[in-house]
């Protein structure tokens, strides 16, 4: 029953951003924010040559963080793909497509969620929050020390290592691992 009520939490608080503004920003955007980000989506102001964008370019997903949002992306830093495999190292194969995507879709959340957000989600909820993923699962948010930290499917951790940087259509926060999703259910084989 907690783990529901804090995701509903969690969730409630990135539908709480959201905003109709009729200056062509972001829903879930304040003002400020959107002028600040300006006209540069999520998309363009990633690193072209990083392994997110790049993995994200494979799976067809740049097209998905140049569209409207909101969404927050959180974007592992390029040293964490070293120390994955499977899809992720290889994502130029067409092949690894589906896997690539169910992987970076576990790293863009719904809506505007700041460090912020976060950190009141993960004190609300005495210590921890679920926050649902655009892939239908979830993290768990926690806090060490000052930072927020996301625990995904296989208890790996990843700490907000630079974050809140606006866009047009939501917010990056960059991380220092990978995160994983629980491993994709095979469908029975047929007789």
């Amino acid at each position: 029953m907690l783990a529901v009520t804090t995701a509903a939490l969690a969730l409630a608080i990135g539908g709480c951003n959201k905003t109709d503004n009729a200056n062509g920003s972001a829903p879930g955007q304040p003002a400020q924010a959107a002028k600040a980000a300006g006209d540069q989506t999520i998309s363009a102001a990633l690193d072209k040559n990083g392994r997110f964008y790049q993995a994200a370019h494979s799976a067809g997903l740049d097209s998905t963080l140049a569209g409207p949002g909101p969404y927050t992306v959180l974007v592992p830093k390029d040293d964490a793909f070293a120390k994955v495999d499977g899809a992720l190292k290889d994502a130029a194969n067409p092949e690894n497509r589906a896997e690539l995507t169910r992987v970076l879709t576990y790293h863009i959340l719904p809506g505007t969620v700041l460090i912020e957000d976060l950190g009141k989600a993960v004190d609300n909820g005495k210590g921890k929050a679920l926050v649902q993923t655009m892939n239908g699962q979830t993290l768990t948010a926690t806090k060490g020390g000052a930072k927020v930290v996301l625990t995904d499917a296989a208890g790996n951790k990843a700490t907000i290592v630079d974050g809140d940087q606006k866009r047009s259509n939501g917010v990056v926060q960059y991380v220092d691992t990978v995160l994983m999703p629980a491993a994709a259910s095979k469908a029975p084989a047929k007789s």
